[in-house]
């Protein structure tokens, strides 16, 4: 019985980090591109979409979120959605990108998914989107399916903060002082 017991906890374990994201802080991320559909332009009322590779993310401090196609996993960092918000970071030195992971919808919702990816290009004109058609990038990062992945970048595209999953009130403001910082 006790050897059962080993070897349940052994599989657990081996699961648990065989699902792990591979996002180090002190480390660039690794490298993917999102062919289709790619990062939402916009031409007046028009979206399009063009190529995105993360070595575009460079040249501001960036918080990445990086979520499933559900509105589950939308929700779970809305309140962080919120302090970036109110923290009113300028333009010039700050970058969010929102990567979406369509593949990671529920069975029949991509059409929504990608209107409602539309839908916010339109309203944050000044924000990053990438909907992710076949999930290349929860793929690259090895990003847990059904969630939200948090990441921190300096200006050089370096990763300085990252966790997958819902934020805390404390993380939130360890996030918001670290975008503070990178951008004096």
């Amino acid at each position: 019985m006790r050897q059962l017991k080993m070897l349940a906890l052994a599989t657990a374990l081996i699961s648990t980090f065989a699902q792990a994201h591979n996002i180090n802080n002190g480390q660039a991320l690794p490298s993917v591109s999102v062919e289709k559909y790619g990062e939402l332009t916009l031409s007046g009322d028009d979206v399009g979409f063009k190529t995105w590779s993360s070595a575009e993310l460079t040249g501001k401090a960036r918080i990445i979120q990086a979520i499933a196609g559900r509105s589950s996993s939308k929700e779970m960092n809305a309140p962080l959605v919120e302090a970036i918000k109110a923290a009113d970071f300028s333009n010039d030195t700050y970058q969010t990108t929102t990567i979406i992971n369509q593949d990671d919808a529920i069975w029949g919702t991509g059409g929504f998914v990608k209107s409602s990816a539309e839908d916010s290009k339109r309203e944050f004109s000044w924000s990053s989107i990438v909907l992710d058609e076949s999930g290349a990038v929860a793929g690259a990062w090895n990003l847990r399916e059904e969630n939200s992945a948090i990441v921190v970048v300096d200006q050089e595209g370096v990763v300085r903060f990252v966790k997958e999953g819902a934020l805390n009130e404390v993380e939130i403001k360890q996030v918001i002082d670290l975008v503070n910082k990178l951008i004096q």
